[in-house]
């Protein structure tokens, strides 16, 4: 037999909400059918007395429309509480059209919905209002008058005029926290869709941020490795025939760096990967690598050095990245735009609260811009000199780059090495060379 007990109390809430949820689509339903149930709880009246069913439709007819005219409607049942305490209580007046009846709990109805739907600034004189008209009430009928004992007397007035003025307080203190409920809500709500949207854009941002450090990183990688190889390609064509050894060697530092070039996309196109594959993981490059950098240009026939300037210092990875792709872009152009005869300098300097990179050449000059041959000026401040100075930028660096007075071209980095990075020299020597 099937056990409905754990479903039927899944579902009860659910359900209770949906009908709650219909019910507040549906306002006139719950309007109309409090308006018949007043309506209906007066109908002694109007079996003993059909003149005083007029005043108990206006009353009922303001209930029915509470949500749309809320201050209205309240206005119209005060006015008729104001004329049955005039000419409609009392015993001379048991015939009045005006005689109260059942549906003057209608009253009380409107002054919950001002309290509920209106702010307080208006919700409390209509109290006021109100309490001043039981007030009236409680005089006009004056409870215990005909109890021929003072004392009783006094009694019975002050009893009904207490359950007289704690009804309105009462109906306008459920209003207001009905009111301040909803308000709690719909602000709530709206925290919510802000937050929601906060996210979405913040997200965004960090997926513009993302693509543009993948389009850094490939960049580079294919561009360094790819000059690499195309250098290495060139000189191993025209050295084949004469010497063959030679040409072995290129082709298989061809194959080295191809294979160096294949997984470093592997590993920045991981990130790239929606399943559950995790990405490989590898140190990314840093500083101390930047000789291989020089070495592999050295291989490709050009002429290249690298010295290192002051006290080495542990950079933070970061950091050491953004030096190890500056000098890394700054080769590559050297490579694309110069000759086979260039001469290329990297310099680290390591200065008291800065990290000086500079990388110079003494290319070709020509008519348009010294040490870059007829290359376009677009092409030298394309996608490579950006992304040095978004790299250095990161960090609070700046990259200035352009060609030497006596021909060629520089790029320097500057950046700030953090005041508690710990001095240190890895390799035991303050300077070193190679030419």
């Amino acid at each position: 037999m099937r056990d409905t007990t754990a479903q039927d109390q899944a579902g009860y809430p659910g359900s209770v909400e949906w009908l709650y949820a219909w019910l507040r689509r549906h306002p006139w339903l719950i309007d109309g059918t409090l308006a018949v149930v007043v309506l209906a709880g007066a109908a002694n009246a109007y079996l003993l007395n059909a003149a005083v069913l007029p005043a108990s439709l206006a009353l009922v007819g303001a209930v029915a429309v509470r949500r749309r005219f809320p201050v209205a409607a309240y206005a119209t049942v005060l006015a008729v509480g104001a004329a049955q305490v005039a000419v409609g209580i009392g015993s001379k007046f048991t015939d009045s059209p005006l005689q109260p009846t059942f549906a003057d709990v209608a009253i009380l109805v409107l002054l919950y919905t001002v309290a509920a739907e209106r702010p307080r600034r208006i919700s409390l004189p209509a109290l006021a209002a109100c309490m001043v008209l039981f007030a009236a009430v409680v005089v006009r009928y004056n409870p215990g008058g005909n109890t021929g004992q003072p004392r009783h007397q006094v009694e019975f007035f002050l009893v009904t005029a207490l359950l007289y003025l704690l009804a309105p307080v009462s109906a306008w203190v459920l209003g207001d926290s009905m009111g301040y409920r909803r308000a709690y809500a719909v602000s709530l709500e709206e925290r919510a869709v802000r937050a929601e949207r906060e996210r979405d854009a913040q997200a965004q941002v960090a997926a513009a941020a993302e693509r543009a450090r993948i389009a850094r990183e490939l960049h580079d990688v294919i561009a360094h490795n790819l000059s690499v190889m195309v250098a290495q390609a060139d000189g191993g064509a025209y050295a084949f025939d004469a010497a063959p050894e030679q040409s072995r060697q290129a082709l298989a530092e061809i194959g080295r760096t191809g294979r160096q070039a294949l997984s470093e996309m592997s590993s920045l196109l991981g990130v790239l990967r929606t399943g559950s594959e995790a990405a490989p993981l590898a140190p990314a490059p840093a500083a101390d690598e930047i000789a291989q950098l020089v070495t592999q240009a050295r291989e490709a026939g050009m002429r290249a050095s690298y010295t290192v300037e002051g006290a080495a210092r542990r950079l933070p990875a970061g950091l050491s990245l953004a030096a190890y792709r500056i000098v890394q872009e700054a080769l590559t152009n050297v490579r694309k735009h110069t000759g086979p005869e260039t001469a290329a300098e990297v310099t680290l300097r390591y200065g008291q609260d800065e990290l000086l990179v500079r990388v110079t050449d003494d290319g070709r000059g020509s008519a348009g811009l010294p040490g870059y041959g007829a290359v376009p000026t677009a092409d030298l401040v394309g996608h490579g000199l950006a992304g040095m100075r978004e790299r250095a930028a990161m960090y609070g660096g700046t990259v200035q780059a352009g060609p030497r007075p006596g021909g060629g071209f520089e790029v320097t980095a500057r950046l700030p090495l953090p005041a508690t990075a710990a001095t240190a020299d890895p390799c035991g020597t303050l300077s070193r060379g190679a030419a």
